[in-house]
């Protein structure tokens, strides 16, 4: 076929055919073999011409295995050939432990590609492509892949994917039938529905960053505000001897601030009044006695105005107030474990801006109404609700954390977060605020990365921005999450059709790439520029593909590789409107999904009392036991090997067809004439070794339960019952 090497240069090789041009059609994106004295080098078919190969130079092979990036070029004297059907899982991965199902290589009669996990899952990545490309499509497929893989048990999974339109519930919902020890929990804005449990996000959890992204501050002059309004907010609901005297000595001192300006007896008595409304004792309030020499009057009576316009009882007033000032309690340090609600907060907003003069200070006074303002539209607006949390129970953030990911005896390991009923902004504004949650719990655990946590976000340009966030507090939490995050388990998934839109740091910081087509030229050119280790050749190569085929590259790939994913079933809802059928008159607004293949949902025999709503030390310890990774008789469909020659025979791509939905396995976008051998496989516990488990979390699957902080025994998830894998009825 190839006659010899006529040109080499840094990148690449020209090699003279032999053969007749119709063969070398072929040729093209099929990878060829240097075969040198000391050395092998892979490279791939860029372009043919005038009998004349180019080929790109991908990496050199040792001992077997494919090295990224080629240090010592092929000589003129090197054998070129196409590479072997057994050399292909050098290039595409291999079908072993650590590897899972991605897709097909259409190159090579859709020849299985399979994934590194650990690379890619414990790595920032990122999926693009235009509307209707197949990212959602894409990620359903891979999660639904890992979750149906016998040899991944990814049962301390975290992860949390922000749903921006709802279209995943369906993809997901059915995670319990796959495997009963996995749960799928639905968290949703819409309160209205009744499908899944309702957001709800403790007020309490926030810190002043928080609070200043929530009431969108612009300047930073807010912040102090923002900051004070935070502490006297826990110092208004702590309890206690200490804490009441210091509430008397901040009442005191913002009282005899308001008598000593130079307004009139009537706003200083106004004020004074909503200084007290905002927070009170026993010896500040209005129907306080306040012991005269020899009468006594009620503190509101202290504030009568007598013919000259002043206080009557003014002499009393100041002696009575200073009484309570202690200049020790100035650094008095509230705790921060303490209950409190958005009404708490506009409380101590408006004891901070009286007090502290704010409002009458006109350089301040337009930034302090505006967070006045916006704090007081989110506590009526029903967005309040979403922070509303059972009345005076605190609960720590690990405490939430446990209770967000184990509930009910139920370990969940992916939790889809719909916010779907908000707009972008708020949404925005509660995945920061999780996120950074997310971020302090990872970051304080005392073994690094010892509970990993995954963050998927759908539609990504919405939320990760090039915003305000650096200016005003000195960061943005996914930016710090993209430099810092991986060191403590905590990754990001970036799922978008305009990265042009993204924070830059952000896609700098991932190291796998699954892009989809694009066509727009700023979002091509941005791709070039940003995204690291990518050359003109695969941005070329992307605006080519088809529906559902993606290219894939980064550190979990030997090589840049283009793969075709086969459809998730369940679908998510992300289909086109089927506008033929509703003029027809027809009451589907959406082209028909594929229905998940019907399957017997059998239950385990649980015996669960275990509550997590307990603050533990450390989430791994609140997981409920389980004995295996309990299959329900669903082996992902494994390609088997192409029974061909040792050379593969590449395909002609003009014998490539467009494919339709189908609920029939078939993949996304081009179809191709695909030999599959399913092989039918239950593992139930009598038949796996629990050596074999394998899993990503260093901890063992079977961790033991704090039994000084937990009372209770987890409940123990027991086999499913056998199934006869001669009833195909029951088979899934």
């Amino acid at each position: 076929m190839f006659d010899k090497i006529i040109y080499i240069s840094d990148q690449g090789a020209n090699i003279k055919l032999k053969e007749d041009a119709e063969l070398a059609i072929n040729l093209m994106n099929l990878h060829l073999i240097f075969e040198d004295k000391d050395k092998t080098v892979l490279g791939e078919v860029d372009d043919l011409s005038d009998g004349v190969v180019k080929a790109r130079f991908l990496g050199e092979i040792t001992n077997g295995r494919l090295v990224g990036g080629v240090l010592r070029k092929p000589s003129l004297d090197a054998k070129v050939r196409v590479i072997k059907q057994e050399e292909i899982p050098m290039i595409v991965g291999e079908d072993k432990k650590g590897y899972m199902p991605l897709g097909v290589s259409p190159f090579y009669n859709d020849f299985p590609v399979y994934l590194d996990v650990n690379n890619f899952f414990s790595n920032h990545f990122a999926i693009f492509g235009n509307s209707g490309s197949g990212k959602s499509c894409g990620i359903s497929r891979i999660m639904q892949n890992m979750f149906e893989d016998e040899r991944l048990f990814p049962y301390k999974s975290n992860i949390l994917l922000f749903d921006s339109s709802g279209e995943y519930y369906n993809a997901f919902k059915d995670l319990n039938k796959i495997n009963p020890n996995y749960n799928y929990r639905f968290i949703t804005t819409n309160e209205v529905d009744g499908v899944g449990e309702p957001l709800r996000l403790p007020i309490f959890l926030l810190n002043e960053d928080d609070l200043t992204i929530l009431l969108q501050a612009t300047e930073h002059s807010q912040l102090p505000i923002i900051e004070r309004m935070l502490k006297l907010a826990r110092i208004f609901a702590s309890t206690g001897v200490d804490a009441n005297k210091y509430k008397n000595h901040l009442i005191a001192k913002a009282i005899m601030t308001i008598l000593y300006t130079n307004q009139t007896a009537p706003n200083k008595r106004n004020d004074v009044f909503s200084i007290l409304n905002s927070c009170s004792t026993d010896q500040f309030n209005l129907e306080a006695p306040v012991q005269g020499i020899g009468y006594v009057r009620k503190f509101r009576e202290c504030f009568l105005i007598d013919n000259h316009g002043q206080f009557s009882e003014s002499v009393l007033l100041t002696e009575y107030v200073s009484s309570f000032i202690n200049d020790e309690y100035d650094n008095f340090e509230p705790r921060k474990d303490c209950y409190y609600t958005l009404e708490d907060l506009e409380k101590a907003l408006n004891f901070t801006l009286i007090s502290e003069g704010w409002l009458r200070n006109e350089n301040t006074y337009g930034d302090s109404v505006t967070l006045k303002v916006r704090l007081h539209s989110l506590i009526t607006s029903s967005n309040s609700n979403f922070f509303k949390w059972e009345k005076g129970t605190y609960i720590s953030l690990e405490s939430y954390l446990s209770d967000l990911m184990i509930s009910n005896g139920k370990k969940y390991q992916l939790v889809n977060i719909n916010l779907d009923d908000v707009d972008d902004d708020f949404a925005k504004v509660i995945t920061k605020i999780y996120s950074r949650l997310l971020f302090e719990f990872t970051k304080a655990l005392k073994d690094r990365a010892s509970i990993p946590f995954h963050i998927f976000v759908e539609e990504a340009h919405r939320y990760i921005q090039n915003d305000t966030d650096r200016f005003l507090i000195g960061y943005n939490i996914f930016e710090r999450i993209a430099k810092e995050g991986r060191k403590y388990g905590l990754i990001l998934g970036l799922i978008t059709q305009r990265p042009v839109e993204m924070s830059d740091t952000v896609i700098s910081q991932c190291s796998n790439f699954l892009i989809f087509k694009m066509n727009h030229p700023t979002d091509v050119d941005y791709i070039k520029k940003m995204v690291p280790n990518i050359s003109d050749e695969i941005v070329e190569k992307q605006k080519s593909l088809q529906s559902g085929t993606c290219l894939g590259f980064g550190s979990a790939f030997k090589i840049p590789l283009i793969v075709k994913l086969k459809m998730p079933n369940p679908m998510p809802l992300s289909g086109n409107c089927d506008v033929v059928r509703i003029w027809d008159g027809h009451a589907n607004n959406v082209i028909q999904q594929p229905q998940s293949t019907e399957v017997t949902n059998v239950q385990p025999q649980v015996n669960q009392s275990y509550t997590p709503n307990i603050n533990v030390n450390n989430i791994n310890n609140g997981i409920p036991e389980v004995n295996s990774n309990t299959i329900i008789n669903q082996p992902i469909q494994q390609q088997e090997m192409p029974q061909t020659s040792s050379v593969i025979e590449p395909l002609i791509s003009n014998q490539a067809t467009t494919s339709s939905i189908r609920n029939d396995g078939q993949t996304m976008g081009t179809t191709f004439n695909i030999g599959q051998s399913v092989e039918s496989n239950s593992i139930g516990a009598n038949q796996m070794n629990p050596s074999e488990i394998n899993t990503i979390n260093s901890n063992p699957i079977n961790n033991q339960i704090n039994t000084n902080a937990i009372n209770n025994q987890p409940g123990v998830v027991n086999p499913i019952p056998e199934i006869n894998l001669n009833n195909q009825n029951e088979a899934i």
